[in-house]
């Protein structure tokens, strides 16, 4: 079902194709007739594959654990599908790659979903212990001790998936980002529950690129900005943003350029019309923001809801914001009090810049939609 539903949003995705990333699209594309799959690479990069014989490893976490401390890190992945658990504890920065192929890698109507050959997947959920965190696909953390992790991490043209989830189970993360700077490119995470978490003291980044879920599927603690994203409603529980934040900081969910539309593997008694909210406060501080966002008839008028569990208001302290929202999930005209519908002028200082205090040099401004 997953595959399908993968291959199936191409058609709904079609105004976000033909990114690329200038510096490693040449290392990214298949060379099947060459001595060396690394031309084009940066010096030193590692050749992570299952078929190949010429791979350095099979494994991505091996290839992952292979690398030194010190200067910056380049792993190619070969096209497969691999089932484990990823976990980067690597201050200096680094980049994950996923092999690309030249007959689709520049179709114009194409997507993430369609044209990336890598998936990395498991399938743990909160069970017989295990804490959210530790049933993320993908971690990008400080590890032990109190050291930040990654101060520049970067994936490009990976499928992450957490196949544990349906719609009985409970949280199954695919990404655990904390402590660290993140940012995908022409990615997708596929989960139900807590799909995405932006945690403690993480920063994040995410374009062209697609997310599925169902409950909470983006909740975090930190700073997630996700720009021309495709957020997939597979069903609708709670909302589609749970985030806390603090006083004095910008911690939040910010939505830019971006799609909110029924998922193509959920049908009409999982998400029907109005019923899914665009999030619900986890504290009273609760920071999410849409600019420029269509909107399906998936979402409810009001936009947000209480949490519940005993929280059945949403505090005037929330910071909940639409700025030029479109489609018929669109209209701001009934939303919850709480919603500022944000003018031109109100919304100028939320751009990435603003949000992270200036420039961040961890973004790779140059991948080209």
């Amino acid at each position: 079902m997953l595959a399908y539903s993968l291959v199936v949003l191409s058609a709904v995705a079609a105004p976000f194709v033909g990114a690329i990333s200038p510096a490693f699209i040449q290392c990214q594309l298949q060379k099947p007739t060459s001595e060396s799959p690394l031309l084009g690479c940066p010096s030193g990069t590692v050749f992570v594959s299952q078929t190949d014989p010429r791979a350095n490893f099979s494994s991505v976490q091996q290839a992952i654990t292979s690398l030194p401390e010190s200067g910056t890190a380049t792993i190619l992945i070969g096209q497969g599908v691999y089932h484990e658990t990823v976990n980067i504890t690597r201050v200096e920065p680094m980049v994950l790659l996923g092999q690309l192929d030249p007959k689709t890698a520049f179709d114009p109507a194409g997507n993430a979903s369609t044209r990336n050959l890598v998936q990395i997947w498991d399938n743990k959920f909160v069970e017989n212990g295990l804490s959210d965190e530790e049933t993320a696909v993908f971690t990008v953390s400080r590890g032990t001790g109190a050291k930040f992790g990654s101060v520049d991490f970067k994936a490009y043209n990976i499928d992450f998936q957490n196949r544990a989830a349906n719609y009985s189970i409970s949280q199954a993360l695919v990404t655990d980002i904390s402590y660290a700077n993140a940012s995908f490119y022409g990615c997708t995470f596929a989960g139900y529950q807590d799909t995405w978490y932006t945690g403690h003291s993480g920063n994040t980044y995410v374009i062209d690129s697609i997310i599925f879920g169902q409950t909470d599927y983006l909740f975090g603690f930190g700073t997630a900005w996700f720009q021309n994203v495709i957020l997939a409603n597979r069903a609708c529980g709670g909302g589609l943003v749970a985030w806390q934040s603090t006083t004095g900081t910008l911690n939040g969910a910010y939505i830019a350029d971006s799609k909110v539309i029924r998922s193509p593997d959920a049908n009409v008694t999982t998400v029907t019309t109005g019923e899914c909210f665009l999030g619900r406060p986890w504290n009273a501080l609760a920071a999410t923001v849409y600019l420029r966002t269509s909107m399906d008839e998936s979402i409810n008028a009001a936009g947000f809801k209480a949490w519940g569990d005993g929280r059945n208001t949403i505090e005037n302290t929330t910071f909940y914001a639409e700025f030029d929202s479109s489609g018929p999930g669109g209209n701001t005209s009934m939303r919850v009090a709480q919603d500022h519908i944000l003018t031109s002028q109100e919304a100028r200082p939320y751009t990435i810049e603003g949000v992270f205090l200036g420039t961040p040099a961890w973004i790779d401004f140059d991948y080209e939609l």
